[in-house]
Formats: structure tokens, sequence, C-alpha cells
């Protein structure tokens, strides 16, 4: 029997969430307006969440979501974490979408997400500043020249995170944001991915 699911102010990775769960047959609904800036978070906010969502007795899983809109198998992870997770995994059984469980307490779901990204949206954001500061210095053209001897790729990676940035910057100010309170939350200086919020918040 299928179940209804909503998916609340999906993008492109909502969308593609929501094709895999109506490939296995789920009844689909979602509101598509009033889209917000914060949808990536620390593992204290989700168990803040999770603690609203449990007073109003209701179930919570935490669940953080790494790689591309899932469109074919291998490319998406969405783990989750949280005692009810195996349920919501049983959900995308058999799509495109893998499901893997942290671990029944929440928050490590976000957890790992928080720090898969750091390092994934965090060199991006390094490396819009280094090229940026090498232009400011009139020294561009020969930095991209020592990084095609050097490291090469590196261009290449800056202009997929130009790209990125552009088209996802003004989300991941608030995600790296939130990173910077779970490295701070964990001991760790906060102060890199709060100028790499500054770095995206420019784009």
């Amino acid at each position: 029997m299928a179940t209804t699911i909503g998916v609340l102010h999906p993008g492109e990775m909502g969308a593609a969430v929501a094709a895999a769960l109506r490939s296995r047959g789920q009844d689909v609904v979602w509101a598509s307006e009033g889209r917000g800036d914060a949808t990536a978070v620390s593992p204290r906010t989700a168990r803040a969440i999770g603690a609203a969502v449990e007073t109003a007795r209701a179930t919570f899983v935490d669940g953080g979501i790494v790689g591309a809109p899932p469109r074919r198998p291998g490319t998406t992870r969405l783990y989750l974490s949280g005692p009810s997770a195996d349920a919501v995994a049983a959900l995308f059984a058999g799509t495109v979408l893998e499901t893997p469980v942290v671990s029944d307490r929440i928050g490590d779901a976000s957890a790992l997400k928080m720090a898969y990204a750091a390092w994934t949206k965090g060199t991006a954001a390094l490396v819009l500043a280094v090229r940026e500061t090498a232009r400011a210095e009139g020294v561009e053209d020969a930095l991209v020249a020592e990084w095609a001897r050097s490291l090469p790729g590196l261009a290449d990676e800056h202009a997929q995170a130009l790209r990125s940035a552009g088209a996802k910057g003004w989300r991941w100010v608030a995600e790296m944001e939130e990173i910077a309170a779970t490295f701070a939350a964990a001991g760790q200086p906060d102060g890199f991915h709060r100028a790499s919020a500054e770095i995206y918040r420019r784009y």
C-alpha cells in the first residue's frame, strides 16, 4: 500500500528525491512556494528540530544527502539517523537513492553531512578566494600557469566552484554558518567556514 509523503519546497534535489519515491509507487505531494535559504543544519539544530517534532507527538528522522540529484544508482546517498531511520530507509528500497542508516541517534546524519560539506564546499570557497586574491594582486595569470604545472585540474575545480557559487551560493551561506557551529561544538576553530559563508554571500 502506498504511503502519502509530503515534500516541502523542493528544488532540483527535492524534486529528484520525490521522483525516486514515485518510482516505487508512493503517493507524493509537495508545497512549492515559500522556499527559504536555510537548507542544511548542524547536529545541534537537528536535535532541536527533532525535540520540537517529538513534543508534537510526531516521529522525527534526521537526514543528510550527499551527491547529485539522484537519477541513476550509485550517485547519491541520503544518510539517516534516529530510532525510526529504518522505516524511512525502507521507503526508498529499490530506488536510485541509497539510504544508509548511520545510527539510531538524532543528529548523526546531520553531523556526517556537515563534515562532508565542510570539505567539498569549504575548499570550493577557498579556491574562489585564492584566485580573487591573485587577481587583486595582479598575478592571476601567473597563478593559473603554476596551477597548470603543479596542480593540474585545479583550474577546472575553480571553474566548477564559480558555476556552483553563482547558481547556489545563496543557499550555501546558511550551510557554512551551520558547519561553523558544528566545528565550534566539536572544539574546532570555526573561522574558516564563517569566512566561507561570506565568500558565498558575495556571489
